[in-house]
């Protein structure tokens, strides 16, 4: 369960908030589509319900805990048990092989989440897999196609088995038919595993696909008359 509370966002030497009091429950299982135009405030949104963000008013929590609760190293942890994040601008590094890319967390890992180096391999080959790429991974970046690169970082995001998947505009660097089998990825693994997908997008194919879909207006979520709630 992912509950926001109030929750305000402004960066610094910015004149209005980026998000104006934000209150939002996710339910374990959803998939939600958060939709709106370039600014609205979506990306900020995602980042802060992973914790990629920790600067803001009001409150957030998961599975009963607030984020600001946690020291850095622990807050770190919940980022690579929990959440697995994919970016709209892939950010795979290129002097590493797919399965490389997709087993990097596996390097930060702690505690009982480390793995040897045997087990690291598998089950970076298991999500490659997952995502349609068996047999790619000994290629780099630089070698496929933009939607073959969105499946590796959707491999990645995967990789450590996470409850909640945050996805950032995961068709928006995609041609219309690549964005399709995207969003046909994201149904399949919505539907065949225990996880909660949130995916900030302005595609109209994700949005369809999602169970809610939530509009972001100028840092509030509004109906879709246009109405804050």
């Amino acid at each position: 369960m992912i509950r926001l509370q109030g929750v305000r966002k402004r960066y610094p030497g910015a004149d209005i908030d980026v998000l104006c009091g934000v209150d939002l429950t996710i339910g374990d299982y959803d998939f939600v589509s958060i939709v709106g135009r370039s600014g609205s405030g979506k990306t900020t949104l995602l980042n802060l319900i992973g914790g990629l963000d920790s600067a803001y008013d009001g409150a957030i929590e998961v599975d009963g805990e607030e984020l600001r609760s946690f020291a850095d190293i622990e807050l770190s942890e919940l980022r690579n048990r929990k959440f697995g994040h994919v970016f709209q601008a892939y950010h795979l590094l290129d002097h590493l092989t797919c399965r490389e890319n997709v087993s990097v967390a596996a390097l930060f890992a702690r505690g009982e989440m480390r793995r040897d180096a045997s087990w690291v391999r598998q089950r970076a080959e298991e999500v490659l897999e997952t995502v349609g790429l068996d047999g790619a991974g000994r290629r780099r970046p630089s070698t496929l196609s933009g939607g073959e690169r969105q499946r590796v970082a959707l491999a990645r995001a995967l990789f450590h088995q996470p409850a909640v998947l945050l996805c950032d505009e995961p068709t928006g660097n995609l041609d219309v038919e690549t964005g399709r089998e995207i969003v046909g990825l994201l149904s399949d693994l919505h539907r065949n595993g225990d996880m909660t997908i949130v995916a900030a997008t302005h595609d109209e194919m994700i949005s369809a696909a999602g169970a809610r879909v939530l509009r972001l207006h100028d840092g509030r979520f509004v109906d879709p008359e246009g109405e804050t709630e």
